[in-house]
């Protein structure tokens, strides 16, 4: 991977994921900056990943060849505008927060910028992300792939053409993991209710995602609706089960859900 220097504005989970990648790939740690008004934070960030801090957002994106903007939406006009007075033809900008379209940065920096969108999920935070890549027309082939290195070093990444496509990306990635959570609660439940202890009902329910996670994975040429069916013997438990799910039509309500992520993700645009 290219080494450049960046800098992270903003300290939260989802930048420190993605430091923690770099630095465990082996990116140089004195390349990376962290600017956050929490000095607090700022000696375990440096003992945990040996990077500079500082809370001087204008200083860090200054000396910066990378910036990545990781401050949530509603902050991101208050936090974009000290940076109105620096020259950002040169930098490449990285936007891991939803809900700011690219028009809108180049308002904000007054410029018309060198920017990637970004959408990752909270996997990243083990290294298992998803994440949504989108550049305007400005970003070059080497800025792609050093931005593409940068996810891939907490997980995986694809690119979409569109930046409306973001919005599929928050509804198929972004979300998911929460879509995924509330089935999996929802079947610890009913195992506790069936007599089983909290804790075995947990593992009972997390081992087998994670058993069918890895499943679909390591069948990469079988379509996911024919490792279903393999488990599913007609007439048997299984087929019982699924018989309920499709009566109570379980693929219409994921359509559902997902197209309201992807309004909702519309509607944020025009908030921020």
């Amino acid at each position: 991977m290219e080494q450049r220097k960046i800098a992270f504005i903003g300290a939260g989970n989802m930048a420190k994921s993605i430091i923690s990648g770099l630095v465990n790939s082996g990116y140089p740690s004195q390349l990376i900056t962290t600017s956050s008004p929490n000095r607090a934070n700022h000696p375990q960030l440096q003992q945990q990943f040996g990077i500079n801090t500082t809370d001087d957002n204008h200083d860090a994106v200054l000396e910066a060849d990378v910036v990545v903007l990781a401050v949530k939406p509603q902050m991101m006009a208050d936090v974009c505008q000290p940076f109105a007075n620096i020259d950002m033809r040169n930098k490449l900008i990285i936007s891991i927060a939803a809900g700011v379209s690219c028009g809108r940065f180049n308002q904000l920096f007054k410029a018309d910028l060198n920017l990637v969108r970004v959408m990752p999920n909270t996997p990243s935070l083990l290294g298992e992300g998803m994440s949504g890549l989108f550049a305007t027309e400005k970003v070059n082939k080497a800025d792609r792939l050093y931005t593409e290195d940068l996810l891939n070093a907490v997980g995986k990444s694809c690119w979409v053409e569109q930046e409306s496509e973001i919005n599929n990306i928050i509804a198929a990635a972004g979300s998911s993991p929460a879509y995924f959570f509330l089935f999996m609660e929802a079947m610890q439940k009913e195992a506790e209710k069936l007599g089983f202890d909290q804790q075995t009902a947990r593992l009972l329910v997390q081992q087998s995602a994670l058993g069918a996670a890895q499943m679909v994975i390591h069948n990469p040429d079988l379509e996911i609706s024919t490792l279903r069916q393999q488990v599913t013997s007609k007439g048997g438990a299984t087929h019982e089960a699924i018989e309920v799910f499709n009566q109570h039509q379980l693929s219409d309500t994921v359509a559902e859900a997902m197209q309201a992520a992807i309004v909702r993700a519309e509607q944020m645009e025009k908030l921020f």
